[in-house]
């Protein structure tokens, strides 16, 4: 059954793992890999990638990428947006942990903080403008 807009916009601010979908030229299919993101219901869904990793070349070639959430228990769910890129931003100080404390926490995630900070320091912030979702609970019939 279709999800409602509310609905979709709850399931995806949920700490799901997304699979990005970006365009990777017409001799290729889409590169699709998982990725950590944020997002806030009426907001715009934001992630982290390197300024020049290939996710990002093809991010800024094609103008627009997809996100896929999805879950298998109570029921089937999934939901994708997709849309242009509204913003590619430097990162604020505290944005590694912001978007890791969706999916870690304790030590593991003071850990991955100071790991990021050092490591991941190339990395930008790219905001999506949802312009097409599509979303279902395969599971319920009413």
């Amino acid at each position: 059954m279709a999800l409602s807009r509310e609905e979709r916009e709850a399931f995806l601010a949920q700490p799901h793992v997304a699979a990005l979908g970006v365009t990777a030229g017409h001799d290729r299919g889409p590169l699709l890999v998982p990725i950590w993101y944020a997002y806030r219901p009426g907001g715009m869904p934001w992630i982290l990638t390197g300024v020049d990793s290939r996710k990002m070349n093809l991010i800024k070639a094609a103008g627009r990428f997809s996100l896929l959430v999805q879950r298998t228990e109570p029921t089937p769910r999934y939901v994708s947006v997709e849309g242009p890129v509204a913003d590619i931003a430097e990162p604020g100080p505290t944005v590694h942990r912001d978007l890791a404390a969706r999916y870690l926490s304790g030590e593991a995630l003071d850990r991955y903080t100071a790991w990021a900070e050092v490591e991941l320091a190339d990395h930008v912030v790219v905001r999506l403008r949802p312009e097409h979702w599509t979303g279902a609970d395969l599971g319920t019939t009413a």
